[in-house]
């Protein structure tokens, strides 16, 4: 728990730090949350889960001449166990499309998934690091009393991972293949002012094929998460 709340108060100040002048909206928020985790046969896990997310406009688009936003930002996950959750880092770009009050984009992200340890019988088994080219599809919709209402959903497949093999590990295997894999988020939000509160929700899965690179079907891995945040928009 100590360790998490480092990084979390390290990735903040970097994020703060890191926003520019020139960039015309932004928004930083912080979010608590369970995450519930089950790789193949074993017992599906759940903890809490602790993040932080950012996003800033680079390039306001023209209104007038209906041109799009390019919005720029990352998100972070800490779980409070990470010897049986995913930790994640990402960061991501893309441009936002003005229609009305909807918001249509996408995303070109890269996002780091440092898988747990495996236990099998009382022995460890040390997953790969994944790291993943994302393009998810993303759509929001503004609405109510001054469109302070906001509901937005996101989702992609994956593609095929590059791995990193942690220092720790001491049998080295095949890179797992994928089979298929997706996922997909729901976020529900109220503004008022400069703050906002939202709730998500995500689900995300990977199926790689069975192999000696997937030893046991350990790196099949099903994760659900749901949790609620605040933020504020500058």
């Amino acid at each position: 728990m100590k360790g998490c709340k480092t990084h979390l108060v390290r990735a903040c100040v970097i994020l703060l730090a890191a926003v520019p002048a020139y960039c015309q909206r932004g928004t930083f928020g912080i979010d608590v949350g369970q995450t519930s985790d089950k790789f193949n046969s074993l017992s599906s896990v759940g903890d809490l889960i602790y993040g932080i997310d950012g996003q800033i406009t680079v390039l306001k688009g023209n209104t007038k001449e209906k041109g799009p936003s390019v919005v720029a930002g990352g998100e972070i996950r800490l779980p409070s166990d990470s010897g049986s959750h995913a930790r994640e880092y990402a960061v991501f770009g893309g441009p936002r499309f003005h229609a009305r009050d909807f918001l249509i984009g996408f995303n070109v992200q890269f996002r780091q998934i440092n898988l747990p340890t495996a236990n099998v019988d009382n022995q460890f088994f040390a997953r790969y690091r994944m790291r993943l080219l994302e393009t998810p599809l993303v759509i929001r919709y503004n609405l109510g009393p001054e469109k302070r209402l906001f509901v937005e959903a996101e989702g992609a497949p994956e593609f095929t991972p590059h791995w990193h093999r942690p220092s720790s590990t001491l049998l080295v295997l095949p890179n797992p293949r994928l089979d298929h894999g997706y996922f997909v988020r729901g976020t529900l939000g109220y503004r008022f002012g400069p703050w906002y509160v939202k709730g998500m929700y995500e689900n995300r899965y990977f199926k790689f094929i069975s192999d000696q690179g997937n030893p046991s079907n350990l790196y099949n891995w099903k994760t659900n998460l749901i949790y609620g945040g605040v933020g504020v928009a500058f």
